[in-house]
């Protein structure tokens, strides 16, 4: 179903809850006038009127939202379609080349890098996949080892810099600690490093020069000057994000409904992950936006563990 379709399916439901909803107020009230000496019928009417109502309303809301995640899980699905297919169908096209041509060197060893590219592409995608469907896990504290923060986001930007060909002035770190100790987190190593990677990824791919015409401008800043928390920002001077969708942009599988989507391609789940994960360290995330153009800044709180 397009995009029309399921607008014109959720107002349909809209105005038919109404029109339900319409046609037991005049029924009740005609039924008030026309027997309003009848007390004890009066009272049992006026007691069950507001439960149908209720039931009315509540029956369109979840009409409403089951269309509304329909429409979200179809563009998931379509978007993990194209996420596997495209990588899988040029790792193929250069493989047939390998098989078919004779190629130099130099060519082989471009080809060869490529689609080690489109392998790490490809896993990506399915370690999101996987990671979106252990959101509701729960670790239990005892599995948790100190992690100190600045290596693995140290880490988690060489990666970034090396999968996107960018430069440290494209993606730049920076320090504001309170002493030489980095901070450490008490955590699960391999979900943190999850959570950093995709909300660098995130700002580098809404950060690219079709939008700003220039190289990426990724900031990210630690900060642990309280003892009993450490703060992570990744700032960007990308498209920015509408007010109204700073909170919804952590939901699973949505996307925010721009323009940009059409030319950004994603599942959705980068940013429902980061929340998920570090909602189980016991900290919070949060995005700030001066809107649309203006860029944004993910910011992160997590508890720091005490010291040896």
């Amino acid at each position: 179903m397009t995009s029309g379709g399921r607008r014109k399916s959720i107002a349909v439901f809209i105005g038919l809850g109404i029109l339900l909803a319409g046609g037991a107020i005049a029924l009740n009230v005609s039924w008030i006038v026309v027997n309003w000496r009848q007390a004890g019928l009066l009272v049992v009417g006026i007691l069950v009127f507001p439960l149908i109502i209720a039931g009315v309303v509540l029956n369109t809301i979840f009409l409403v939202r089951e269309i509304r995640r329909n429409e979200h899980h179809d563009a998931f699905i379509n978007a993990v379609t194209h996420e596997l297919k495209t990588p899988v169908a040029s790792i193929r096209l250069y493989l047939q080349t390998l098989q078919s041509r004779q190629i130099d060197e130099a060519r082989r060893q471009e080809f060869y890098r490529v689609m080690i590219d489109d392998s790490d592409r490809l896993l990506q995608t399915i370690e999101q996949v996987l990671r979106a469907g252990q959101g509701g896990t729960r670790l239990k504290r005892r599995q948790f080892a100190p992690v100190d923060l600045r290596t693995l986001v140290t880490e988690c930007l060489s990666l970034a810099r090396t999968r996107h060909h960018l430069s440290d002035a494209a993606l730049a770190y920076r320090e504001v600690l309170a002493t030489d100790t980095p901070p450490r987190i008490l955590g699960d190593e391999d979900d943190l490093r999850a959570a950093v990677s995709n909300l660098v990824d995130n700002a580098i791919k809404y950060s690219g020069p079709e939008y700003a015409g220039l190289e990426p401008r990724v900031t990210v800043e630690l900060e642990h000057t309280d003892t009993a928390q450490a703060t992570l920002r990744v700032r960007d001077r990308g498209v920015g994000i509408p007010q109204a969708e700073l909170k919804r942009i952590f939901k699973r599988f949505y996307r925010a409904p721009d323009i940009v989507t059409t030319r950004v391609k994603g599942t959705g789940l980068g940013l429902f992950i980061v929340r998920s994960v570090i909602a189980r360290h016991g900290g919070k995330v949060f995005a700030e936006s001066a809107g649309p153009g203006q860029g944004s800044t993910f910011t992160v709180q997590l508890p720091a563990a005490p010291p040896s």
